[in-house]
């Protein structure tokens, strides 16, 4: 058992491998009732407070968006005594308010995913839940971050509908449009069933979006070729304000609940 409960876990997407600024770091390997999680949570101190950090897509980005075992990830975050989720989430950007570079907090999602392992109800036996979505994030905690944001001077979009695709292809002009059209703002490979299972496992969840290029046919040059690389190097830059803003979250989580 953990001596100290976590205040905070981080689900790091495409380019957040890891946090470095973690310090006193120990690495917890668990197997969960629903198989291995994409990696080892790396537990540490960050600006004083106990803080987790798994990579979604592994530390090595070895699996992809349809493979990921959701529910792994958040069961061994759940078992360490993790309430909180913050999800970064690796997107692209869709209207005028999210270009490349732009850190949002989306308060929305609409999700086009398909035959991904999307509750804990799958096996037989398992309790039926019929967990309220209407607001899909949780309101406090995206609160707790906006306000850090503020806090910390980091530039934060509060707000924006997030579409789920499937992936790990990237999305067509035409499916882009009609993402815009049905009200998407961003649009990532991990925010679904990502939510609905941390609802469904009693987590606080938010997500910090963080813009790594226009969607196909939404920035300015409707012929952009979108490459790793480019949305690598447009994650480094959007990250930039990342430890501050984080360590201004620990802040403010801990005036909520102080002592």
């Amino acid at each position: 058992m953990m001596s100290e409960s976590i205040e905070l876990a981080v689900i790091g997407g495409t380019g957040v491998y890891a946090l470095a600024e973690l310090r006193g770091m120990e690495a917890h390997s668990r197997v969960t009732p629903y198989g291995q999680p994409s990696g080892p949570v790396r537990v540490g101190r960050l600006g004083g407070h106990r803080v987790a950090f798994l990579a979604r897509h592994g530390e090595g980005h070895s699996v992809p968006p349809h493979l990921i075992n959701y529910r792994a990830n958040l069961s061994a975050l759940k078992s360490l005594g993790a309430k909180r989720v913050l999800a970064l989430n690796t997107v692209g950007g869709i209207t005028a308010a999210f270009g490349p570079g732009v850190l949002g907090c989306p308060d929305q999602l609409i999700d086009y995913t398909w035959g991904r392992v999307s509750t804990l109800c799958e096996e037989p036996g398992s309790e039926v839940l019929h967990v309220d979505f209407g607001e899909p994030y949780t309101p406090q905690l995206r609160q707790s971050v906006l306000a850090a944001a503020r806090q910390a001077g980091v530039a934060l979009v509060d707000g924006g509908c997030y579409g789920a695709t499937q992936g790990p292809r990237l999305e067509t002009r035409a499916e882009i449009s009609r993402m815009r059209r049905d009200g998407c703002d961003l649009v990532g490979m991990t925010g679904m069933p990502e939510a609905g299972l941390a609802r469904e496992m009693g987590l606080e969840y938010a997500c910090l979006a963080i813009v790594a290029n226009w969607a196909a046919g939404a920035g300015p040059d409707v012929g952009e070729v979108i490459t790793l690389q480019d949305v690598l190097d447009n994650v480094a830059s959007a990250s930039a304000g990342l430890p501050a803003l984080l360590e201004a979250v620990m802040v403010q989580l801990a005036g909520e609940n102080p002592g």
